[in-house]
């Protein structure tokens, strides 16, 4: 078979496929306590760069549609995608839907080669991730059991992005609305992330 139909063949496969069986489970029985979903295959790029670098920084913005931010644990938004502070030289960029991996990465790494005036780098690491949404009235109780951070709406609102941990899993935590989060988990985590939050939402669903 030629290589273009064997890519074309290939199947996309949820970080959470060893978890379908809770997962499922969950579907019928979510409430407006709680919910969750995962938001699968979406483009993540790991940016990084000199955010003092205006060549970089303008390169970045024309090719993505939304500007570098700035300040730590930030998120700034634009149609297509987002990007989250990861560090001070470090940036993780989104897509706001399915899309076909490595666009996104051929995009930028094309943009940044030729306009900036020192280094950068965009490195596709989609594969090694996946995107869930949680809602409902009691979200914040649920990852208040695994998660240390303060989440009260007051410190920790949409606009603003965390680097930290659910029980065991690391994560980024991104509040994206009234009652609403996502979170970027690794692959190698997924499975366990899903088992031990379902758990841990299990006696406040009602």
């Amino acid at each position: 078979m030629p290589l273009a139909e064997r890519v074309a063949a290939v199947r996309l496969e949820s970080p959470f496929v060893g978890a379908a069986d809770v997962m499922d489970a969950h579907a019928t029985r979510a409430s407006k306590a709680f919910a969750m979903r995962e938001l699968p295959f979406r483009d993540l790029v790991n940016v990084r760069g000199e955010p003092g670098d205006t060549a970089f920084t303008s390169a970045f913005a024309q090719a993505v549609g939304c500007r570098l931010p700035a300040q730590p644990n930030t998120r700034s938004q634009g149609t297509d995608y987002d990007a989250l502070w990861l560090g001070p030289d470090e940036w993780l960029v989104r897509s706001a839907g399915p899309v076909e991996a490595g666009v996104l990465e051929a995009k930028l790494t094309g943009v940044l080669s030729g306009n900036t005036g020192a280094w950068a780098t965009a490195v596709d690491v989609g594969s090694g991730y996946t995107v869930v949404e949680l809602t409902g009235t009691r979200v914040r109780e649920v990852l208040a059991r695994g998660c240390p951070l303060d989440l009260h709406p007051r410190l920790f609102k949409d606009g603003q992005c965390a680097q930290s941990f659910f029980f065991k899993a690391s994560i980024v935590l991104i509040p994206s609305g009234v009652d609403r989060y996502e979170v970027v988990v690794r692959r190698s985590f997924a499975d366990y992330f899903c088992r031990i939050l379902l758990d841990a939402a299990a006696p406040l669903m009602s």
